[in-house]
């Protein structure tokens, strides 16, 4: 099974620790998340990860050139520019019919396994991993009708959304749509392959998840992990 992992952003919401060094090498208790993302692939039966590299590409690279992943080929793809979330993917080669993706930055429990397995049997042009997010609203709600009569009022709700978790599956199909060398984002694509009518599908999930995308999320993320290690680290 093959695995592409983007880790090619700067992650500027994590400055100043990303002026220094890539997010995907940040230590969550002294190992870099990607170390510990690329290790819960192997465990789960991938064994071709890719790594679409950019920002401080070099260091990624010295990084992982002296970590053994018996039975794991690493390689990787380089964007000389900033691509979005799906452009990279036009650099890589050889991509079989259907392939994972995911960010370089996200620490789970989700079986990696389990959810292509999923995309494979519902047939789909991609599948989503998603997640229950509530979102509090800071204002009270005013509900109103015709002649702006208030009908309705409601103090900071609670609202609940399915959000992507960063984790996708595709069929090389996708492809067709992007073109080489060209910036594009993931929103784009669904959007795109939706008004085709091509089938778009959710896997929803309600395990752990965090995206350690900016400082309060990357701190407890390194808690939880020293929690969770025998179960984030668990073979197949």
């Amino acid at each position: 099974m093959r695995a592409i992992i983007l880790a090619g952003g700067k992650g500027t919401r994590l400055n100043p620790y990303t002026f220094v060094f890539p997010k995907p090498l940040m230590p969550i208790n002294g190992l870099p998340i990607l170390q510990i993302v690329m290790s819960q692939l192997r465990n789960r039966g991938f064994d071709h990860i890719t790594l679409a590299v950019g920002y401080m590409a070099d260091m990624i690279k010295m990084y992982f050139s002296d970590k053994e992943m018996p039975d794991v080929k690493i390689d990787y793809s380089q964007e000389d520019q900033p691509l979005g979330t799906i452009g990279a993917l036009s650099l890589v080669k050889d991509l079989p019919e259907n392939f994972l993706v995911m960010n370089g930055d996200v620490l789970t429990d989700l079986d990696f396994k389990s959810f292509f397995d999923f995309h494979l049997r519902e047939n789909s042009v991609a599948t989503i991993a998603t997640y229950p997010k509530e979102v509090e609203i800071e204002y009270g709600i005013v509900e109103y009708g015709e002649g702006n009569q208030i009908t309705g009022y409601r103090e900071k709700p609670k609202l609940e959304y399915q959000v992507s978790m960063g984790i996708y599956a595709f069929k090389a199909s996708i492809l067709q749509y992007i073109k080489e060398g060209s910036y594009y984002d993931f929103p784009d694509l669904v959007a795109f392959l939706v008004k085709r009518g091509e089938k778009v599908v959710s896997f929803p999930f309600s395990g752990y998840w965090k995206d350690i995308g900016c400082h309060a999320d990357y701190e407890k993320a390194a808690e939880d992990f020293e929690k969770m290690k025998e179960v984030l680290m668990a073979g197949k």
